[in-house]
């Protein structure tokens, strides 16, 4: 604001005397008009030189060591400091400080205070009335320019020097309102200043102070109150305990004068205006009870402001007398003042939301169906924005994990569901609010989801779609959320509504997730060929991935649908080609394969052909690339080799001979090949072994005769189990033991069975060369031999060489044990009679005869009945019988001889003695006859 120039008869006749003035007052009182009129001059484009304050400031200097003036050159510097003063003001009125560069605006005000300065240098001046007071205005306006520009010690010192000008005037003197009131308004502009420095004390104490100045005048007391008050608010915005008490201090303060203010008001705007200002200020008293907790404090003032005399109906006294009644644990009263709320139209969104989310925070799960009863009693009175649904939703969800979840879950339901909060989502303006609903819906249904509760997430996904707009953009979005649905309801085993969720789903979006779900669905429902027909549509979608046929075998497993599996993984077998990278390798796949398929019995044979395609393999692109390298191909190589084992030992065991062939001749492959340069050479050579055995076996089972193309088979089979044999002796025996290397059954079965397949070809000489072989080394028992000996003089390939070879040497072993087993040595001798009987007849009498000889020789010594007496009677009435024919054509020495041996028997054997006795009669008789012929 300008200030009058002085104009006064003293002034004017200065001016006219002012050439009278001393020359070095005159030249400074150039230098600074000078100065003054260039700032004058300045326009307000142009901005301030930095220059101009600098010379003024040291002509100033200069000009101060040369006070006291005279009169008349104080009224000269006076005009000249209006001067000045009123040139900043013209260019303050056409250009804001705040818009001004920093370093400008504070040019602008180092101007003013050289303006004050000029009237402090010039001192009192006879003529101007009130100079001290003038002086005191300048530097109180100039410190609030400091003040603007946050130079708070500039500012400070421009307050004192003004305070220290005024202390010299009696206050009671002082008549004039604008004067009172720069006394009142420089102690406030000091206090601010300290305020700001952090002084607190001296601030409230400057305030205090001030009170002293108020001269009874309304406006003082609304001015004073005014700073109280706004010093109270700084200090609430601090949470500490001790801030919350000073400006809880600080309002009283100013309420009481407000209070002492109406008292000394005069008229009705007086009145009025400082009766809001006690409202206002009552409260935030209010409300800084609220921050410490005083709740009953909180009510007393609600409780005074609405019995005042006009009814103080501010929309925050029901937020603050809500959070106090909750604070007391009286939920009933909070309700009151919630509900009434919704009547209230005075309050605003935010506030209403802030209260429904503070009772909702105390209250808990109890309170959600009060917060749904406010929000939707809200819509019909007011218009209610997107964004407070959102916020209120968000609040009433909280933690999903959290006790009462579903009952919070189900309150918000009902809420979004309801046709007036979803049409305040209509439109592109709620575009952003929309979205923001549907990801707290979607959030909430997700944690639920993962909760397993799947009757509330269901609810919650459901209602997330109604935030979902029917365009093309949230096509996918809306599939997304049928997908989500059909998750659900596959939860809840809610089929049927599963499969209209994903056909909605893939009418939106055909994808591979989409064909997954179905085929989820396809399972569940256990219908194997519609889930075998949907992993063939998958393998069609644009964005199928061999994963997902490895997701649905595990899927299937996990229903125990093994066939589903299989197909699956059959068909992700179809994706493996040479060069093609796979995310799982072939051979695991093909492991799986033949895993699911022998869980379940009577799947050997489809087990074979995937076992048959992993050796196909190997073998077209190297053991090394298929199985692996190092210890992980060599144990995928031995994992196949024992399954084929297994699978060839289970399938032998129930008599599925063909299949047992396959399977073990399938073992020795695999451990013939090599890996890392190893091969299991002894499980060859025994899987070898095993095949022969189990061919003959399925030969024998079949009752046919092995076509000649097998028979060649088996003996290249043989012929590369013989050559392991070989080559696995040690080689510092000269007469190598195979039983080092293999077990001494399937030694034994190796000598069976060539025995067999020789036998084919009628090379006897190789038999009897086999079973010798074998009969002179470890392996060889007494019972191995026996049944070699059997087989060989029994059917239409017996060799009587091995059988009598054969069962010598097992007659042998059995009678130098020291407890023979006579069972089987009688059974022995039985077979030797018949063998040689067979084979050699009557061309060699004796070699029958020594045979019987030697079974007597066998029994001379024996305890009753320790040589089975059947087999005893066998020999002695055979040998008996032996003599009927010499007997007939009269060769008496050749009856003799076998007379003798029968009855000799006989005397050893239990039981016949009425035998012998017809024996002797016989035999005396035949010896009468002989020597008294007739």
């Amino acid at each position: 604001m300008r200030i009058a120039e002085i104009s006064t008869p003293e002034l004017r006749q200065s001016h006219n005397d002012s050439p009278s003035q001393s020359q070095p007052h005159q030249h400074l009182i150039s230098q600074i008009e000078s100065s003054i009129k260039q700032t004058e001059n300045l326009s307000p484009e142009k901005l301030i030189p930095d220059t101009i304050s600098g010379d003024l400031r040291r002509a100033l200097t200069q000009l101060s060591h040369h006070a006291p003036f005279p009169n008349s050159l104080k009224l000269v510097i006076w005009k000249l400091s209006y001067r000045l003063w009123n040139a900043c003001v013209d260019l303050s009125n056409t250009t804001s400080l705040r818009s001004l560069p920093s370093s400008k605006a504070e040019e602008h005000a180092k101007l003013r205070h050289i303006a004050a300065d000029l009237l402090c240098v010039a001192g009192e001046v006879s003529g101007v009335p009130s100079p001290a007071i003038k002086s005191a205005s300048f530097y109180h306006k100039t410190g609030v320019k400091w003040h603007e520009l946050r130079k708070f010690d500039l500012a400070s010192s421009c307050f004192e020097k003004a305070t220290d000008l005024l202390s010299k005037i009696e206050i009671s003197t002082v008549s004039d309102a604008g004067e009172k009131k720069l006394f009142l308004d420089l102690s406030i502009a000091r206090s601010r200043t300290a305020w700001e420095v952090s002084d607190r004390n001296l601030a409230v104490a400057l305030l205090n102070r001030a009170k002293s100045l108020l001269f009874g005048s309304p406006d003082h007391y609304k001015t004073l109150a005014n700073q109280y008050s706004m010093f109270g608010k700084s200090a609430l915005s601090n949470s500490e305990s001790s801030s919350l008490n000073e400006a809880l201090k600080l309002m009283n303060e100013a309420l009481e004068l407000y209070e002492t203010g109406l008292l000394a008001a005069r008229t009705r705007d007086e009145t009025v205006d400082l009766k809001a200002l006690r409202s206002k200020t009552l409260r935030f008293i209010s409300a800084v009870h609220l921050q410490m907790n005083e709740f009953e404090s909180v009510i007393k003032c609600v409780r005074v402001l609405r019995e005042g005399d006009a009814g103080d109906q501010h929309p925050s006294l029901p937020v603050m007398a809500m959070k106090a009644w909750l604070g007391l644990g009286k939920y009933g009263e909070a309700e009151k003042e919630l509900r009434g709320m919704v009547v209230n139209e005075g309050i605003p969104e935010g506030a209403w939301v802030s209260a429904v989310e503070a009772y909702f925070e105390s209250a808990g799960t109890a309170g959600a169906e009060t917060a749904k009863g406010v929000f939707l009693g809200l819509l019909g009175r007011c218009h209610v924005s997107a964004s407070a649904a959102v916020r209120v939703s968000h609040r009433v969800l909280g933690e999903s994990c959290s006790e009462g979840s579903k009952v919070r879950a189900k309150v918000v339901s009902e809420l979004v569901s309801d046709d007036r909060v979803v049409a305040l989502f209509s439109g592109e303006a709620a575009a952003k609010q929309r979205t923001a609903m549907h990801s707290v819906l979607w959030n909430c249904a997700a944690d639920h989801f993962r909760l397993k509760d799947y009757v509330t997430s269901t609810d919650l996904f459901e209602k997330a779609m109604l935030y979902i707009p029917f365009d093309i953009e949230n096509r996918i979005l809306r599939a997304k959320g049928f997908r989500v649905l059909c998750l659900c309801h596959l939860g809840l085993s809610h089929l049927d509504q599963a499969q209209e969720y994903i056909n909605e789903a893939e009418k939106l979006e055909p994808n591979i997730a989409s064909a997954f779900l179905k085929y989820k669905i396809y399972l569940q429902k256990k219908d194997q060929d519609g889930a075998i027909t949907q992993i063939q549509a998958m393998t069609t979608c644009l964005d199928f991935t061999p994963d997902f046929l490895s997701l649905a075998a595990h899927e299937a497993v996990a229903c125990r649908a093994l066939s589903i599996a299989v197909a699956a993984l059959s068909s992700l077998l179809n994706f493996y080609a040479p060069g093609k990278s796979m995310p799982t390798s072939e051979v695991v796949v093909l492991r799986t394969l033949v895993t699911i398929l022998t869980q379940e019995p009577g799947n050997e044979l489809e087990a074979l052909k995937f076992v048959k395609r992993v050796h196909n393999r190997a073998s077209e692109l190297g053991p090394n690339c298929f199985f692996g390298t190092g210890e992980v191909g060599r144990r995928e190589r031995n994992w196949f080799a024992v399954t084929s084992w297994n699978l060839g030992t289970k399938t032998g065991t129930e008599k599925n001979y063909e299949l047992c062939a396959e399977f073990y001749r399938l073992a020795s492959e695999f451990y013939c090949l090599l890996v890392d340069g190893q091969v299991g050479e002894n499980m060859v050579c025994k899987a070898l072994i095993l095949t022969i055995s189990a061919i003959i076996a399925s030969e024998n089972q079949k009752k046919t005769t092995l076509p000649e193309s097998e028979v060649k088979q088996a003996v290249q089979l043989l012929d590369r189990a013989g050559k392991i044999l070989k080559s696995t002796l040690p080689g510092n025996q000269l007469s190598g033991d195979p039983v080092t290397t293999i077990e001494p059954d399937l030694y034994f079965i190796y000598t069976f069975c060539a025995y067999d397949i020789y036998g084919r070809l009628n090379d006897s000489g190789l038999q009897l060369q086999l079973v010798k072989t074998f009969a002179s080394s470890k392996a060889c028992n007494p019972k191995f031999l026996l049944q070699i000996g059997l087989t060989a003089s029994l059917g239409p390939q017996s060799n009587h060489e091995v059988a009598t070879f054969a069962l010598n040497e097992c007659l042998s072993v059995f009678l130098s044990s020291s407890s023979p087993d006579y069972q089987n040595v009688a059974l022995i001798v039985r077979k030797l009679i018949a063998v040689t009987s067979i084979h050699k007849g009557d061309t060699d009498d004796d070699a029958v005869y020594n045979m019987y000889k030697q079974a007597y020789r066998i029994m001379v010594g024996l305890k009753d009945s320790e040589y089975p007496t059947e087999e005893g009677k066998w020999l002695a009435m055979t040998a008996w019988n032996r003599a009927s024919v010499p007997v007939r054509l009269g060769q008496i020495d050749a009856a003799r001889k076998w007379m003798d041996v029968g009855m000799q028997l006989a005397k050893h054997v239990n039981g016949m003695e009425t035998y012998r006795a017809c024996m002797e009669d016989f035999i005396n008789g035949f010896e009468n006859k002989i020597w008294c012929p007739k």
